[in-house]
């Protein structure tokens, strides 16, 4: 006979409930519309932000102190699956031994992943926002130069998407 207990049942939607790290709470609290995602292997907060409110949020992060990207990059979720566009921002400060982290990503659908370009905030996206152009063809809306970074000009195709199948055969045109 099985046991009973007194213990609440929790849906599966509970359990999935993520707590909010203080750059998700700040966000919160200064009216910017985000959704937290579980922290990364490395404790990293993780922030999912929809494309309109990239640019009102990269704004306020960089006010708030995240005035380096280290990294933007791109990834592919999966054949037919969504395109993510993401950034890890640093609060880089002289007193500070262990710098404030956090990551933000947005979710593009495969048919048109388009998303603000935030060179204007900080230039290191430059060639990074090339280079997720190039390889998963997401196209970030007011970059200054996007084109093509790694690949020929007249290369058809993204090669890191998951669904990309390599051509036999390129030649290239007046190579020398």
């Amino acid at each position: 006979m099985a046991e009973e207990t007194n213990q609440p049942q929790t849906t599966e939607q509970e359990q999935s409930v993520v707590e909010a790290g203080p750059v998700s709470q700040w966000l919160s609290e200064n009216g910017f519309q985000h959704t937290s995602l579980e922290r990364d292997h490395s404790g990293v907060e993780l922030i999912r932000v929809e494309k309109d409110y990239l640019i009102p949020i990269a704004t306020a992060l960089y006010a708030y102190g995240f005035n380096y990207l280290q990294c933007q990059g791109g990834y592919d979720t999966g054949p037919g699956g969504e395109l993510v566009s993401f950034y890890h921002l640093i609060k880089v400060q002289d007193d500070v031994t262990q710098p404030e982290e956090v990551r933000v990503k947005v979710f593009l659908p495969r048919e048109d992943p388009r998303v603000p370009s935030v060179y204007w905030i900080w230039k290191s996206a430059d060639w990074q926002e090339r280079e997720s152009y190039d390889m998963y063809g997401i196209i970030y809306e007011g970059h200054p130069n996007l084109k093509r970074l790694l690949m020929p000009e007249d290369w058809v195709g993204w090669p890191l998407r998951k669904d990309y199948i390599s051509p036999d055969f390129y030649e290239l045109q007046d190579a020398y």
